[in-house]
C-alpha cells in the first residue's frame, strides 16, 4: 500500500501522490488544461484501476492550488516502473498553462525524485502529440532533453490538417463512388454495437489478436462519455457491413477502432464512412482527423499499405513520441 502522504517540494512548487478525494478538482482541471482529453480525466482512468496499479500526480503551486496532474501506473510487467499511463494511447503532464519552461524543468524533477522515494527506478513517459494541444505545450519535450530522457519508442501517425487538406486521391474517390452505388447507409448508435464487433473481432482474429476493448466495455464508456465517443456503421440489407468507434476531442476525432466484413471490404463500405466522418468533422470545426498509428514492434516498423490507405484521405505524418528517464542515482542530469 503506497503512503498518499509521499510528496516532493521546490521553491514554489509541490509534486504529491493523487488521493481519491482530488478526483473533482482533477477532472475540472483536465477540461481547462491546455493538453489534456477526456482520457486524462479520473473518470475515465477510474475503468482502468482494477487492472493497474495507479501512482498518479498532483501539482500544485505555493497556494496549494493544483495546476497540473500526472496520469501514471505500475508497468504491470515490470514492478520498479513507472508508466504515463499504461491504459491509455498518451499520459504526460497536463496542465493549466502554469507548468510552463523552467517550471516544467522543475516538476519533472520534482516528479523524478517522488517516484525515486516508492522505489520506482524507471520512468516511461507518453507525450501527449501536439494535435490535442488547445494551446502549443510541448515544454515537457525540452524539460525531458534537460533530465537526458532518452526516446525510446516514435509512432507515425497519419492525420489530416482539416484547414489544409489534401485532394482525396483517384483511388479514394473511386471507392467511395463503389460504396454509394452499392447503397450503404451511414448510421449512428450503440444498438450497431454487438454486431460491429462481431466484424472487428474477426478482423483481428487474422493476426492473432483481441481488440483490447470488449464492445460491452465500450458501451460502458460511451455511458460516461457520450459526448465524447460514437460509434458509425455502414449498413447494407439491414445488416452491419463496416463500423467505426470515434474518440472525439476538442481539437481531434479518431477512429479508435474501424473494420469491414468481407462484403464491406468489397464495396469499399469503410472508406465511405471515414469520409463521411471527415466531411461532418470539418463542418463542426474539429481541425484534425487523426486516424492513428501503422506501427507494430514498438515503432520500429511501418505497415507500409495501411499508412498508404489512410494517406489517400489526405493523412500526412505526425509523429507520437515515447521517452524513458532512468531514476536509479546517477542515471541522470541532476542540474
Amino acid at each position: 500500500m503506497l503512503n498518499k502522504h509521499i510528496s516532493m517540494s521546490s521553491s514554489n512548487l509541490r509534486v504529491r501522490l493523487y488521493k481519491l478525494e482530488d478526483s473533482e478538482v482533477w477532472d475540472k482541471l483536465v477540461v481547462e488544461s491546455w493538453n489534456g482529453t477526456f482520457l486524462h480525466t479520473r473518470r475515465f482512468l477510474s475503468y482502468h484501476c482494477e487492472r493497474f496499479q495507479d501512482i498518479s500526480l498532483v501539482i500544485e503551486d505555493s497556494s496549494g492550488q493544483m495546476i497540473g496532474v500526472f496520469p501514471a501506473a505500475i508497468d504491470p510487467a515490470k514492478q520498479d516502473r513507472a508508466i504515463s499511463h499504461p491504459g491509455i494511447t498518451y499520459g504526460g503532464i497536463v496542465h493549466n498553462g502554469k507548468v510552463r519552461g523552467t517550471v516544467m524543468v522543475k516538476v519533472l524533477h520534482l516528479i523524478s525524485e517522488t517516484y525515486q522515494k516508492i522505489g520506482v527506478c524507471t520512468l516511461r513517459y507518453k507525450t501527449v502529440p501536439y494535435i490535442y494541444h488547445r494551446v502549443p505545450a510541448s515544454d515537457d519535450l525540452y524539460a525531458l532533453f534537460r533530465l537526458e530522457a532518452v526516446r525510446y519508442r516514435c509512432d507515425l501517425c497519419s492525420t489530416i490538417d482539416l484547414d489544409s487538406q489534401v485532394r482525396l486521391s483517384r483511388g479514394r474517390t473511386q471507392a467511395l463512388k463503389k460504396a454509394r452505388n452499392a447503397g450503404v447507409c451511414i448510421k449512428y448508435g450503440t444498438k450497431y454495437l454487438e454486431e460491429f464487433w462481431q466484424i472487428l473481432e474477426e478482423n483481428k482474429k487474422k493476426y492473432g489478436v483481441k481488440p483490447i476493448h470488449s464492445w460491452q466495455e465500450i458501451q460502458y464508456l460511451y455511458s460516461l462519455f457520450p459526448d465524447n465517443i460514437e460509434i458509425v456503421v455502414g449498413v447494407l440489407n439491414n445488416q452491419v457491413v463496416a463500423g467505426a468507434v470515434l474518440f472525439k476531442t476538442d481539437q481531434v476525432i479518431h477512429p479508435q477502432y474501424g473494420a469491414a466484413s468481407l462484403e464491406g471490404y468489397t464495396i469499399c463500405a469503410l472508406d465511405l464512412i471515414y469520409q463521411h466522418c471527415i466531411e461532418k468533422s470539418k463542418s463542426a470545426r474539429v481541425r484534425y482527423f487523426d486516424f492513428g498509428i501503422s506501427n507494430e514492434n514498438e515503432g520500429h516498423y511501418l505497415n507500409e499499405s495501411l499508412d498508404e490507405f489512410k494517406s489517400m484521405f489526405g493523412g500526412r505524418g505526425v509523429v507520437h513520441e515515447f521517452y524513458e528517464i532512468n531514476l536509479k542515482p546517477g542515471g541522470r542530469n541532476e542540474d
